[in-house]
């Protein structure tokens, strides 16, 4: 068993000029700040130019030298199969700018590391991926075959047995018995084979979905639909306890920063916030983030403590379209 604290691993995420330039500033940032002694190397992933991209996608030059300043390694990757037309796709193109055969943790780049992730005792030959989701996809329908038709056919066409796959503890109409994850990490041995599944199962779906997948929309969750393939077909599944730490006291995937300050821990706050106080840091990292509007005003003028009290953590809304209308009636709502 391969596991963190055994040996390093690297951290892969995906940048490119726009939101993400600033978010992959602040996983790097929180990387050190938190794990100072992290063994592995975190990579960031940057799409070149290309017949699939209408501009160019690469860094800003500022932001590529602060990555440097934080230890990160920028590599390219070109885009064969998705590009703009499915942004998501990165996620998946982007594992082959990592060297074959060493372990590695994918990350959103709207992610915090909160503790020590080299710590976390991941078993990289069992991959495993983000629980913390909701029942986005298959979305019922009238005269739809249900859950089971659809999940059955999806691991039908690639030859997978779907009974490991399922959690016993739910019935057949509920989605949670049936494997899904959130993207937002994930984690396998090897991300040439990995890579070689998901895209395989990925386009694969994309251009001839099952007939039972027939009025399911895969944009933009077709990553979220074979991710739970890729990890069955490599002998994975559901993460363990001992992996609680991502989600919650290593990890936290942020999404957007009004998100953050509405729902996220007093922790994860506190990281934002540091960050930008940060003597060592903030006379770099103010500048790269000064074209931001969701960092001006959420942390720079303060507006993220009033997005903040506006709910109770302990009785948050169960969806997050819930939380999103009130972001949005009080004119908080950033993106």
């Amino acid at each position: 068993m391969t596991q963190a604290g055994t040996g390093a691993f690297n951290i892969l995420a995906v940048a490119q000029a726009g939101r993400l330039q600033y978010e992959s500033l602040l996983l790097a940032a929180s990387l050190r700040q938190s794990a100072p002694g992290f063994a592995g190397r975190l990579v960031i992933a940057e799409p070149q130019p290309g017949p699939l991209w209408p501009g160019d996608p690469r860094l800003p030059a500022r932001t590529r030298a602060l990555l440097a300043e934080l230890g990160a390694t920028v590599l390219p990757f070109e885009n064969r199969h998705f590009g703009a037309s499915y942004p998501h796709g990165n996620k998946i193109e982007a594992l082959a700018a990592l060297p074959p055969g060493e372990p590695f943790l994918f990350l959103d780049t709207d992610t915090l590391i909160l503790g020590d992730i080299g710590g976390v005792p991941f078993d990289f030959t069992r991959p495993a991926a983000s629980m913390r989701r909701e029942g986005t996809w298959p979305v019922p329908r009238d005269g739809w075959p249900g859950h089971a038709a659809v999940w059955g056919a999806l691991f039908d066409r690639f030859g997978l047995d779907i009974g490991g796959s399922l959690d016993p503890a739910y019935g057949a109409d509920d989605w949670r018995r049936y494997l899904y994850f959130n993207a937002g990490w994930f984690f396998g041995a090897d991300p040439g084979e990995f890579f070689a599944k998901f895209l395989h199962f990925a386009t694969s779906v994309r251009n001839d979905p099952p007939a039972e997948l027939a009025g399911q929309k895969l944009d933009p969750w077709l990553d979220q639909v074979v991710l739970p393939l890729v990890i069955h077909a490599l002998g994975g599944g559901r993460p363990g306890p001992e992996l609680a730490g991502m989600d919650g006291a290593v990890t936290c995937h942020w999404r957007l920063l009004p998100l953050l300050y509405a729902r996220e821990s007093d922790a994860a706050v506190a990281m934002i916030e540091g960050l930008a106080r940060d003597p060592a840091l903030a006379p770099a990292l103010a500048p790269a983030l000064a074209g931001w509007e969701p960092w001006a005003r959420m942390v720079t003028a303060g507006e993220g403590r009033r997005a903040r009290a506006l709910f109770d953590r302990a009785a948050l809304p169960a969806e997050e379209r819930t939380i999103r209308q009130r972001l949005r009636q009080a004119g908080l709502w950033l993106r």
